[in-house]
């Protein structure tokens, strides 16, 4: 494939950060940047499958750190309770998150606008609440350890280690989607954000379409959960609070709703910004408030979208 032809398909944004995943550590003076960067693509395939759900299919969720939560909690409780192998435990959670998608999403996606937005609340809520009460399997309000993930005999240590773990499943989390977005599925999805009603009167199923996105959205997030378990060593119910939902939510909107690439980008904000104001001690939380303000202030659409459209207007 010749460069011109790279740069038309549609296969670019993918080579690109799968790129920006082989470059990055080349820019590394030390372990700690491992760290954020690992943390960094574990947050954004977790807002990857948000924007799946808030930015193609029009669907709003306040509780999505729920599945989160049910991801990293599989790997703790699976190994110290049950005896079982963290990989498969990661696998169940997945599938258990999946589930759960299944039997909550069939009532509360009858549900439009603020009361969908609502009734996703409770449901976060409603996990969190449950990993906080029931101690006798999840530690309670001190959380639990979290074993090593362990394959074969090898066994995933240090940040370095997790940077390729969490960067290469993004990249395959990111071609997914994008893949999906491309698909008849993808389009149904993009449909039924326009208008449910037209999309109706197209022949699309749009209750099964939304049930198929919020069952896709959540195994992204207990993927993503079960990593940050398994990176951090340990887990608290804190993973799957309401304040982790609005995060996910913001770095959704921050990077721009309808862009895949737009939710690496929403990471890197809310991730690393925060990071590099602890400089400024008391004021840091202040600072961030008033840059994520400047940027939907000078950038609506989101930092990805907006940037896109000034480039092609330039171009113009």
């Amino acid at each position: 494939m010749s460069v011109r032809a790279l740069l038309q398909s549609r296969w670019l944004p993918a080579v690109a950060v799968a790129a920006i995943v082989v470059v990055l550590p080349l820019l590394f003076p030390s372990m700690y940047y491992y760290r954020v960067a690992a943390l960094v693509f574990i947050f954004a395939l977790a807002v990857v499958g948000l924007n799946l759900l808030m930015g193609f299919a029009g669907q709003v969720s306040l509780g999505h750190a729920g599945f989160l939560g049910i991801g990293a909690y599989a790997v703790a409780i699976g190994p110290v309770h049950l005896g079982l192998p963290s990989w498969l435990c990661l696998l169940a959670g997945a599938a258990i998150s999946g589930a759960v998608a299944f039997m909550v999403g069939r009532p509360i996606l009858r549900l439009k606008g603020h009361y969908l937005a609502v009734a996703t609340l409770g449901f976060g809520l409603l996990v969190a609440i449950v990993l906080t009460n029931e101690a006798g399997w999840t530690g309670g309000p001190d959380g639990m350890n979290v074993p090593t993930l362990a394959l074969f005999g090898w066994r995933a240590r240090g940040s370095g280690t997790w940077y390729w773990i969490a960067g290469l499943t993004f990249v395959v989390g990111f071609l997914l989607a994008r893949n999906l977005m491309e698909s008849p599925t993808g389009r149904a999805l993009q449909a039924i954000h326009d208008s449910e009603i037209a999309a109706c009167v197209l022949g699309i199923d749009v209750a099964s379409k939304k049930l198929t996105i919020f069952i896709i959205s959540a195994v992204y997030a207990s993927v993503a959960g079960s990593y940050l378990a398994l990176f951090n060593g340990l887990v608290t119910p804190d993973v799957a609070g309401f304040l982790r939902s609005i995060e996910l939510v913001a770095m959704v909107v921050l990077g721009g709703m309808g862009s895949i690439f737009g939710s690496l980008v929403g990471a890197v904000v809310l991730v690393v910004l925060p990071q590099v104001l602890t400089i400024f001690h008391e004021y840091e939380q202040a600072l961030l408030g008033l840059i994520v303000m400047v940027f939907m202030i000078f950038l609506r659409r989101g930092i990805v979208p907006s940037l896109a459209a000034s480039f092609a207007g330039w171009r113009k």
